[in-house]
């Protein structure tokens, strides 16, 4: 008996690396039916409404313009934060050449020669390259979401058609896994987003106010811009939080200034996302942080930068489904919250006229 399940976890194990592995290479085809499937569930609840009041062609145009403009609105937002950003790093070149040079000398007073680095590794060549693969990443990511839109629009007209299957399942058994876990999944998930995107907006209002108290220049970028990478957990906020540090330097004369730049926004990200967003959460997001780390770090290898957004809701979807069924019951506790809470009311399914297999 030991044996068997010694041989059939290793053989799962094995199981979960080939599907990783095939999702890695695959990436193209993956990522796309995971960020659909992800929207869906988003927009699903509106899509119902619609087609309950319209024809269902009219209301998917509907959902689907909604989408759309959410998606220009919140790429406009970023494009204006960090454009006003770099603006105002080359308007201040000046200031950032003394900064280099006085970082430098001390670094070459330490043994370590930045300007041989420099010319050795930071040419024209280089640069070329740079650009060559940044224009290669906008085509490539014009074409994903491209892509992405398709599957959202034939997924959506193909709900309630997969319910009617499921429904009709023999096995009632998966049945059940694929309907409640699927209805569950999408719950979750309209509810993170929806906490996640209240808790963007509020770290955004309070950076936005500290940079202004503090007399950090661009204080309504920095609030958008935290606003914005707010929705990627960990390093979101990591990254908002060194890029007015970074700036604090130039700004500001004392080493002690910079400290307290980095300390209060730390502060504003620790207190918004380690206090207050668990309590609005609750069951949405009940898995440990080291798992939620994990998860981010795991579909950024796979997918790149669209992992880092789609890992999070792609974990819970799996801890989702896991606790539908009491074979893999155990590995959603495992993932579940460090002190064991919510963990029941996971596999409680909503309710059956809301249900939508994801």
């Amino acid at each position: 008996m030991a044996r068997a399940r010694i041989l059939d976890a290793g053989i799962g194990l094995i199981g979960l690396t080939v599907v990783l592995g095939a999702m890695s290479v695959a990436s193209a085809v993956f990522a796309p039916v995971a960020f659909a499937l992800f929207l869906i569930a988003l927009l699903w609840p509106l899509q119902k409404r619609l087609q309950a009041a319209m024809p269902r062609l009219l209301a998917l145009a509907a959902s689907t313009l909604v989408l759309v403009a959410v998606f220009v609105a919140f790429a406009s937002l970023i494009t204006w934060g960090f454009g006003r950003v770099v603006r105002w790093v080359l308007a201040n070149m000046g200031r950032f050449q003394i900064l280099y040079d006085r970082a430098t000398a001390w670094l070459e007073e330490q043994g370590i020669a930045v300007a041989s680095l420099w010319a050795d590794h930071f040419n024209v060549g280089w640069l070329l390259g740079l650009m060559q693969k940044l224009t290669s990443q906008v085509n490539t990511t014009l074409s994903f979401w491209v892509v992405v839109l398709i599957y959202v629009i034939l997924g959506l007209l193909e709900v309630d058609g997969t319910v009617r299957k499921i429904d009709a399942l023999p096995n009632q058994a998966v049945a059940h896994v694929l309907g409640a876990g699927g209805t569950q999944t999408a719950a979750r998930i309209r509810r993170y987003m929806a906490v996640r995107t209240l808790m963007s907006l509020l770290t955004g209002a309070l950076v936005w106010i500290f940079a202004v108290l503090f007399g950090l220049p661009l204080a309504r970028e920095w609030g958008v811009i935290a606003f914005a990478l707010n929705y990627i957990p960990f390093i979101g906020p990591f990254v908002a939080t060194l890029f007015p540090t970074l700036l604090a330097m130039v700004e500001f004369e004392s080493w002690q200034a910079v400290l307290a730049v980095f300390a209060g926004l730390n502060v504003i990200q620790s207190v918004v996302g380690s206090y207050v967003e668990p309590r609005l959460s609750g069951t949405a997001l009940s898995m440990s942080p080291f798992v939620v780390l994990f998860s981010i770090f795991l579909w950024t290898f796979l997918w790149g930068l669209s992992g880092t957004f789609i890992g999070v809701p792609i974990t819970v979807a799996v801890f989702t489904f896991c606790a539908h069924h009491p074979d893999t019951r155990w590995l959603a506790v495992l993932l579940g919250s460090p002190d064991g809470k919510d963990t029941d009311s996971i596999g409680t399914a909503d309710r059956p006229e809301d249900r939508l297999p994801l």
